[in-house]
């Protein structure tokens, strides 16, 4: 995680934009602007609209990365939402990663990853690259532990080939999590704790220069208990925490998800600044495609700093 961590104290913002883009969150004349230009370049009317969009998410993603960028450290895009296009979406997936590195971020693919074996080994490949390419240009994956060591292990060993990270889920913020998290086991332990200590042991021998592992955890900021409890319990986990704004987690509630020193975490907002916009009291359906994405930037930005002070004023 150092390279994470140098990032965070050089913007003093230990916060991550979510890149989630859907139809709803891009302005409709940004989408309506690209139909022409699609339109010539697609096979089939089939494809038209998933080629349409996937041109309107990279183009509203390069405003929200212009607009934050030296302002966070990090992006989140999350991969589903640009597979559910097909081809063209993913293609936008690699632009929009490649694109976040050239203006200096980290950047963490949202993909939830979760298999054994030579599957596993294979998704895993997307933090390694081919050869000497790599395809994805990112930083940091998120993987899903349900099966256990033998479905972390590769993205260890790719992450330590790489120097870059994974985060595993732990403590999550959606409401059904706790159906598994927060069974007791025959040991009094929960399933979240169970997992929490498998994690921290996956990452004992890859700590970095600033205490902590290459093997981070995903602790939702709905949970803020919990969290305080799993930073004590996990000294050497470096936590990315979901659930601000939008799903209601605030700044006070992920303050002890945090370290003494104000480090060991790093706080997700997704949809509170990509859509921002919506809620600035200033968009027109009868402005230009250029003037919305020039309201979607501004108002992410505004959003980012006031979320950057938010955290400051705990920390």
């Amino acid at each position: 995680m150092d390279r994470l961590i140098e990032a965070i104290n050089t913007t003093q913002n230990p916060s991550v934009v979510g890149l989630d883009p859907t139809e709803a969150l891009v302005p409709a004349q940004v989408v309506a602007s690209f139909a022409d230009e699609v339109r010539e370049s697609v096979e089939s009317e089939e494809e038209l609209q998933a080629a349409q969009l996937a041109v309107a998410y990279y183009e509203f993603n390069r405003t929200i990365i212009d607009a934050v960028a030296g302002i966070v450290p990090a992006v989140k895009p999350q991969i589903a939402m640009y597979e559910a296009l097909g081809p063209a979406g993913v293609d936008v997936y690699a632009m929009t990663c490649e694109y976040a590195r050239e203006r200096g971020l980290y950047v963490l693919a949202d993909v939830k990853r979760g298999d054994i074996g030579s599957t596993a080994a294979a998704y895993a490949r997307m933090l390694t690259g081919v050869g000497e390419h790599d395809p994805w240009s990112i930083d940091a994956v998120t993987v899903n532990p349900y099966l256990g060591t033998d479905g972390i292990t590769p993205f260890v060993d790719a992450a330590t080939e790489a120097d870059k990270d994974l985060f595993v889920l732990v403590r999550t913020s959606n409401p059904s999590s706790s159906e598994l998290q927060m069974l007791d086991l025959a040991d009094g332990k929960k399933v979240y704790e169970h997992v929490a200590d498998l994690v921290e042991g996956w990452g004992a021998e890859t700590i970095g220069k600033y205490g902590y592992s290459r093997v981070g955890a995903v602790v939702g900021a709905t949970h803020s208990e919990e969290g305080k409890a799993l930073r004590k319990r996990m000294p050497h986990t470096f936590f990315l925490v979901p659930g601000y704004g939008a799903q209601g987690g605030t700044a006070a509630d992920v303050r002890g998800m945090f370290d003494a020193d104000g480090s060991g975490a790093i706080v997700n907002s997704s949809r509170g600044i990509i859509g921002a916009w919506r809620k600035s009291g200033q968009y027109s359906e009868g402005m230009s495609a250029d003037e919305a994405l020039e309201l979607v930037g501004e108002s992410a930005r505004a959003a980012t700093i006031d979320m950057r002070d938010n955290l400051r004023a705990v920390l």
